[in-house]
């Protein structure tokens, strides 16, 4: 059974004691394809690393977080657009908007958000969105690109059905983690109505444990829980589920 993890931080400081552990249990549970998102160029180095120690499992994305976008946007932005140009990454993300910490620089995320796209375009490669209290204002960004060369990932989709079935009609995947076994999460109530063609399954380790591990550092392996959970709402089998998603993760990243 091959289990793809769509969205993990595995270069984050929260593992800079234990990170060879944490990815052999990964793989350990199955666990054999790690999709990697950018925050800021503070973390290039360490993603390389990751790379490097990795070459078979790890799989490197370029961006600018909208978290990360701040008065020097621009620069972070030109150091983004050089790695695409020197090297092979297979997203740009995480990309998006994000007003639950800030709301000041919302023209600069929009700004950032739309740029990236469009050098996603040009490289033929899909996003992977992160929207935080912001659906409508990442809808009307993608309103302005949308055409048939727009393709992706919303990350950590928390919204409602309607949201659901708007994203998907910028041919965005939906990435389920950790708020699906949530009691109070929400998507569990109608995930069942969405087809499972259109999911992918992620950790976004460090953050957002599936319970019963909320509250606790993430890992990858924890994905197990939230196939469990699929498995529940889908009423299929770990492997279907393992290897439906895992087929959607190679539709959007063409590996």
């Amino acid at each position: 059974m091959i289990i793809t993890d769509t969205h993990t931080h595995l270069y984050s400081e929260q593992f800079d004691q234990d990170r060879k552990l944490v990815i052999q249990k990964a793989l350990d549970a199955g666990v054999s394809r790690f999709f990697i998102p950018a925050i800021d160029s503070s973390y290039t180095k360490s993603m390389l690393t990751l790379e490097k120690d990795y070459p078979k499992n790890v799989f490197l994305m370029m961006g600018l977080h909208p978290t990360s976008v701040k008065d020097n946007y621009k620069e972070e932005l030109n150091l983004v657009k050089e790695w695409l140009d020197k090297r092979n990454f297979y997203a740009v993300g995480e990309i998006g908007i994000d007003l639950y910490w800030d709301k000041t620089h919302l023209k600069e995320q929009q700004d950032a958000f739309k740029t990236q796209i469009e050098w996603a375009k040009e490289k033929n490669l899909p996003i992977v969105i992160h929207c935080r209290e912001a659906f409508d204002e990442i809808f009307e960004v993608l309103d302005e690109v949308k055409d048939e060369k727009l393709r992706g990932i919303f990350h950590c989709f928390t919204g409602t059905l309607e949201q659901a079935r708007r994203a998907m009609s910028f041919n965005m995947k939906l990435g389920i983690g950790g708020v699906v076994t949530f009691k109070n999460g929400g998507i569990d109530k109608f995930l069942n109505e969405i087809e499972l063609k259109n999911i992918v399954l992620e950790t976004d380790a460090p953050y957002l444990a599936p319970a019963p591990f909320r509250g606790k550092r993430n890992e990858s392996a924890y994905i197990i829980n939230i196939l469990d959970k699929l498995v529940d709402i889908y009423k299929l089998t770990p492997q279907e589920i393992a290897d439906i998603t895992t087929q959607n993760s190679k539709d959007v990243f063409r590996i």
